[in-house]
């Protein structure tokens, strides 16, 4: 009995220990919190520390320090301006802003006057879809033929047999072959932008895996370049025919042009990138389809278009 006496005497002593020993830690930091408020000139997150000693939970009071100083660069300019030329951001005070949204004449004229490279840039257009690309149903991929062409020279290849060979050479295309073009190209030869196939040639394509996949030129039904008319397609495809599809982000980006384009072709590629887009709405999208269009030059700044408008004028076109 003694025994636990004394050990229930030990057990008292060392608990009034350890609440004396918390007590003057939260006066130091009672004492440090108010120093602290004294001398701050800026207000950050506050933290709460809690102290476990003893079976007791003491919390640590407000303390507030001054945030770091940002430094500023000499020129007054930002990091994201600081990486951005002289030029453009010459060209971007000459345009809205970009949420000011302008119509699809009024969009080309702004993007067409604010290119200022010493070539001939290209007139993209970026359109951001509400789609999930990582589900099947509403993934986006197809074609579309610019009325006025996109100013580029496209190489096409023509994997066919037959007479098809001679069909696909005589229809413009740059290289047309069987077995001999498909060892040409597993030797490394990647000289096209586009590979059209017919589907008895997709067995040996597929051996083709390694070279056309990281380049995108693998032929695809949805692309339009696995066909069986091999005239129509190589006369579409030089014609100005272009793939689109939409990247994990839900955005699809479509050249539609060449800057040297007159304002009125340019809107007519345009609006045709935009009637293909919703004849091609994936299954899988609900609610609002479209959620923002933006036009650029290849090195200037975007302007972003009215989408209910042009979708508008695509309609009235097709009544």
């Amino acid at each position: 009995v003694s025994a636990n006496i004394v050990t229930r005497r030990r057990a008292d002593r060392a608990d009034r220990r350890s609440r004396r020993t918390m007590f003057a830690l939260t006066t130091q930091y009672s004492a440090l919190a108010t120093t602290a408020r004294g001398t701050a000139t800026k207000r950050t997150t506050t933290r709460t520390r809690v102290v476990r000693a003893a079976g007791l939970d003491f919390s640590e009071l407000e303390q507030e320090a001054a945030a770091p100083t940002r430094a500023v660069r000499k020129d007054g300019l930002s990091s994201k301006e600081a990486k951005q030329s002289k030029r453009f951001r010459a060209a971007q005070k000459s345009v809205p802003p970009r949420l000011e949204t302008q119509g699809a004449s009024a969009a080309i004229e702004l993007m067409k006057s604010s290119a200022t490279a010493k070539f001939d840039e290209s007139a993209e257009v970026h359109i951001r879809l509400n789609i999930d690309p990582k589900y099947n149903d509403q993934q986006l991929r197809a074609t579309v033929a610019l009325p006025k062409g996109t100013g580029k020279n496209v190489r096409v290849a023509v994997l066919c047999a037959g007479d098809n060979i001679a069909a696909a050479k005589a229809a413009g295309a740059d290289f047309a072959g069987d077995d001999d073009l498909v060892d040409e190209i597993a030797g490394g030869m990647m000289d096209f932008d586009l590979l059209v196939a017919t589907p008895d040639m997709m067995p040996k394509v597929a051996k083709l895996g390694r070279q056309l996949g990281p380049k995108g030129l693998m032929p695809n039904p949805k692309a339009g370049t696995v066909t069986t008319d091999v005239t129509t397609t190589v006369n579409e495809f030089k014609g100005g025919k272009v793939e689109f599809r939409a990247d994990k982000q839900g955005i699809v980006h479509v050249p539609f042009g060449k800057l040297s384009f007159s304002a009125a072709d340019l809107k007519e590629n345009l609006l045709s990138v935009v009637g293909a887009i919703d004849a091609n709405r994936p299954v899988g999208a609900k609610g609002v389809y479209w959620r923002s269009m933006y036009i650029a030059s290849s090195m200037g700044p975007s302007v972003q278009v009215d989408v209910p408008q042009a979708r508008d004028e695509v309609a009235a076109l097709s009544a």
